[in-house]
């Protein structure tokens, strides 16, 4: 059967309204208004009904600002709502945090002690690539398995521009450092001591710790070992952590949602999103296209907004007041019909993917009236 516009409307409200659903993944470029669309979603499910949490890692604090909030940190905190049936928590994610909670869950409090103090593990856990993509999994997994837990529906803010499928890839290579060769390598000559086999093992690591010595310094060498040595017998399970919760997001309980602004560059990435999400099998709910120009395309075309503009341009008073407006009408009209291509070009591109529209507000979003005001225009679901 061919499929009409109307097949392809992003219906927000009934992917909110599903109670199969438990988690829900905003993804995107940077600067498409991702954050405040994930808040925006979460504030519409509780005013809904659903017992909500949203994690950011987005580092911007727009976030707690717009949901009232002083501060967001790694605990969820409770957000009032206003017209509200369910309820809203809200965090944003401390990945340096929610490392140590994981080293702390997983070790004697003398061993946990011991790598906390660490100088590489402090370095690791705050600054390392991927570390913050993998934590984000970490807490997402935390979230999802707190039984207890006063929240049905978890939404996750994912980092800006491509890195955002980082949210999909670091874990897994974070995973394989910690628990691949080079620990193996590092770990070797402990696990082999007082063997003949260990200590020719130890006596090939003193020539490459040697080299690396030189390289990196001998401190920084020492902090690595004793590193390795606490760590050995303490984060075994890394990457199985990590392909659970990528199991989790596979599951038909998530949902995605690709998030673009109607220029090209945004849409070109929301193109790669979506490939990438179909290639990993990931659930897609939908694309969300923000700040559309917003015009009446009937009232007046630009070609005869500019001709009459231009009559009006040599008068005085009022006319020249009223020819500026009919510039002002058509170069939104123009703007919207480029918007409206490079769109229809995506859509062509991805004929099965949802769509929802949302149009451009006269002024950046800063309180829940805001978010509520940006809720209801997504849940038209409909082209502007």
């Amino acid at each position: 059967m061919e499929e009409t516009p109307q097949d392809r409307s992003l219906h927000i409200d009934s992917l909110i309204d599903d109670p199969s659903v438990s988690i829900m993944v905003c993804t995107g470029a940077g600067g498409v208004g991702k954050t405040t669309t994930a808040a925006a979603i979460a504030l519409r499910a509780a005013q809904r009904g659903r017992h909500v949490c949203v994690l950011t890692i987005d580092p911007a604090r727009r976030l707690a600002q717009a949901m009232g909030l002083t501060e967001l940190d790694n605990t969820p905190r409770e957000v009032e709502v206003v017209n509200g049936a369910g309820s809203l928590h809200a965090m944003m994610l401390d990945m340096k945090r929610t490392f140590d909670e994981v080293v702390e869950a997983h070790a004697d409090p003398e061993r946990a002690a011991q790598i906390l103090e660490n100088p590489f593990y402090q370095a690791l856990s705050s600054s390392f690539a991927g570390t913050q993509e993998y934590m984000a999994m970490e807490k997402l997994g935390q979230l999802h398995a707190q039984d207890d837990a006063p929240w049905d529906l978890i939404i996750v803010d994912t980092p800006p521009s491509r890195s955002a499928l980082d949210f999909l890839d670091a874990p897994a290579r974070l995973g394989s450092f910690l628990d691949g060769r080079f620990i193996r390598i590092l770990t070797a000559p402990a696990r082999g001591a007082g063997r003949g086999l260990g200590r020719l093992a130890a006596a090939g690591f003193g020539i490459f710790t040697g080299v690396l010595g030189k390289i990196l310094g001998a401190q920084v060498l020492a902090d690595v070992g004793t590193f390795v040595a606490a760590i050995d017998t303490t984060f075994g399970g890394f990457r199985e952590r990590a392909d659970k919760t990528f199991e989790l997001l596979q599951q038909d309980s998530t949902r995605f949602l690709v998030i673009a602004a109607p220029e090209p560059d945004a849409m070109r990435e929301a193109s790669y999103f979506v490939d990438r999400l179909r290639s990993e099998n990931m659930p897609l709910g939908g694309l969300i296209v923000n700040r559309v120009q917003a015009v009446d395309r009937d009232v007046m075309t630009a070609e005869t907004a500019l001709a009459a503009a231009e009559r009006l341009a040599h008068d005085e008073g009022e006319q020249v007041l009223t020819s500026r407006l009919l510039t002002l009408h058509a170069d939104r009209l123009r703007i919207r019909e480029r918007q409206h291509h490079v769109t229809e070009r995506f859509t062509g591109a991805h004929p099965g993917v949802a769509l929802a529209q949302v149009p451009a507000l006269a002024e950046d979003v800063h309180d829940l009236d805001g978010l509520e005001e940006v809720g209801e225009l997504l849940a038209l679901g409909r082209p502007v």
